[in-house]
């Protein structure tokens, strides 16, 4: 079968694409309600006049309770309208972000970005939610700015040309002077964007090494040092907020100053003196059109705003935009049946001296190994050349297939990590666990004992965890990162000390439900020895060399595995 050709996720206008139904529904009810609009001055021009003719006693009080039933029954019919795009309109915002987050997550998640990668994501995320706002107004005001602004203005025009053109050359300038602070407001939000981001990475950096910089001394300079950034992020925001927000009365009051024109000109062919010959009605709607024209002139000027200020953030995310791998292969993960270890040597990139050698090992489908020794001895380097950020000689066979002969990305689709130091997105639990997907958190949850900590919160898995997961606890951001990694889990898991925060108690129940799951590899990087006697191999690293059996075997074949074992129990 042939594979669909996926977007370009690099180009803004892909996202309105994949959204083609859902923007033919907003078209459809966009031109409905906001032509529609133009049926509220007229039908107010006309309430005036037959009031007016109701004094004068030249109609029955009927006419104008049939009139003002009518102006109910259309207005009711374009608010449905209205309801059914701003509804449609959210969905395709939400369609958006969601899938927005997702090449973002695949991004950041599967490649290599450096130590900063938590505070990355962080800041990628929160411009993903200002992109698609963004869009999301533009998509909404086309049609309450645009389309409604074309249909007042017809009806303008059909009242009166020359009065519409004189009332109307004040509003272009109030998108000149948009068009003309718009520099200033990329600028400014661009400015505060990045004041942002180091104020974050700052602030994590000060809760995680609290304790060391006051060990050191060096606790007042760097509380100077946020100090000072704190100042820097205070000032940029609010020059911000005031080409954003501040700057709409001077909009206004541009686009209404031709309401004087129109009371003293529309005045005078009331009177019959003037260019037109009006009824209260005529000058009743036109003033009405004109104003709510105006109004849509001051609404146009903040999306122009808007857009800039969504501009800057994609350019921000747009480098991370990349296909994600579901999108170029199946999404049901691969049949695992062996994973061996074939006279495997792994080092970290340029340091042969971390070498651990001679690494013999074939795993097969539902096993979970063991893999310890004392701290430092690198039993990290098993995990990390799966992944490739570990280099190694020897063969690494999946299924008979090795390692090195796979892309990247088909790499990928055998191997789920998780590492020691897992990083959390500044969101909700349930936004870490999802990581844009519809998926059952509770049931993730459950796997790692946390269903009942989380459902005694106030938001339940919609709690905000903070930068980095700061309002957890160590054993809870462990959890919540094992629980995305299950919920993600390709059939190789790679867990990197991920019961090193939580009790023995707790530790026991997951490791029940990790031996539960069906047609997954399990590498279990640990320094907590009570459950091998439960596990299927152990790997044991002892002075760079590698010694691979049962539990039992090594347990009485190896001396120095048995001190590990007997140290642990005791450390317990």
């Amino acid at each position: 079968m042939t594979q669909k050709k996926t977007r370009d996720p690099k180009k803004m206008s892909s996202y309105f694409q994949y959204e083609i139904p859902i923007l033919a529904v907003v078209t459809v009810s966009g031109l409905i309600y906001n032509v529609g609009m133009a049926a509220g001055p007229y039908f107010q021009g006309q309430l005036v006049q037959g009031l007016y003719d109701l004094l004068k006693r030249k109609i029955p009080s009927s006419r104008l309770v049939q009139l003002a039933l009518l102006y109910i029954v259309v207005i009711a019919l374009v608010q449905v309208c209205r309801a059914v795009k701003r509804f449609s309109v959210r969905i395709f915002a939400n369609h958006t972000s969601r899938r927005m987050r997702r090449l973002l997550y695949n991004a950041l998640l599967h490649r290599h970005f450096g130590d900063d990668s938590g505070s990355l994501m962080t800041k990628a995320i929160s411009d993903v939610d200002s992109c698609v706002e963004g869009m999301r107004k533009f998509t909404t005001e086309v049609f309450d700015t645009g389309v409604v602004m074309i249909a007042y203005l017809a009806m303008l025009l059909y009242y009166d040309v020359r009065l519409t053109f004189l009332a109307c050359m004040f509003t272009p300038m109030a998108y000149l002077i948009a068009n003309i602070l718009k520099k200033q407001v990329v600028k400014a939000n661009r400015a505060y964007k990045e004041s942002e981001s180091t104020l974050n990475t700052m602030t994590l950096d000060r809760i995680v090494h609290a304790m060391t910089y006051r060990v050191t001394g060096r606790e007042q300079a760097v509380n100077g040092r946020y100090e000072k950034q704190l100042t820097d992020y205070e000032h940029k925001s609010a020059i911000s907020n005031i080409f954003e927000g501040a700057l709409t009365p001077l909009y206004d009051a541009i686009a209404m100053f031709g309401i004087v024109l129109i009371i003293y000109f529309g005045g005078r062919n009331v009177l019959h003196i003037g260019w037109k010959a009006w009824n209260l009605a005529s000058f009743t709607t036109f003033l009405a059109c004109f104003t709510n024209l105006a109004t849509k002139v001051s609404h146009a000027a903040k999306l122009f705003n808007a857009v800039q200020k969504a501009q800057v953030s994609w350019v921000r995310i747009k480098p991370l935009m990349s296909d994600p791998v579901y999108d170029h292969y199946q999404k049901e993960n691969p049949v695992i049946n062996e994973l061996a270890f074939d006279q495997v040597t792994a080092y970290y990139h340029g340091h042969p001296e971390t070498a651990v050698k001679d690494i013999n090992l074939t795993a097969a489908s539902g096993q979970i190994i063991g893999i310890t020794g004392e701290v430092a001895c690198g039993k990290s380097l098993l995990g990390k050349a799966l992944i490739r950020e570990a280099d190694y000689q020897g063969n690494i066979l999946i299924n008979g297939t090795e390692l090195k002969e796979l892309s990247p990305h088909a790499a990928h689709q055998w191997i789920t990590y998780m590492g020691h130091d897992p990083m959390l997105l500044s969101d909700s639990i349930k936004n870490n666990i999802c990581l844009g997907d519809d998926l059952d958190v509770g049931s993730y949850l459950k796997m790692v004992c946390l269903d009942e900590e989380v459902a005694s919160l106030q938001d339940g898995p919609d709690t905000l965890i903070g930068n980095g997961g700061m309002t957890l606890s160590g054993g809870q951001q462990q959890r919540v990162a094992l629980a995305r990694t299950l919920a993600h889990a390709k059939p190789i898991i790679v867990l990197d000390d991920p019961f090193s925060a939580v009790d023995q108690a707790t530790e026991q129940k997951i490791l029940d439900q990790l031996k539960s799951l069906k047609g997954h590899i399990i590498l279990l990087m640990t320094h907590r020895v009570d459950c091998f006697s439960q596990l299927d191999q152990i790997v044991f690293i002892n002075d760079h060399r590698v010694f691979t059996g049962n539990h039992a075997d090594l347990l009485s074949q190896n001396k120095d595995y048995q001190k590990l074992i007997e140290g642990g129990k005791h450390h317990a």
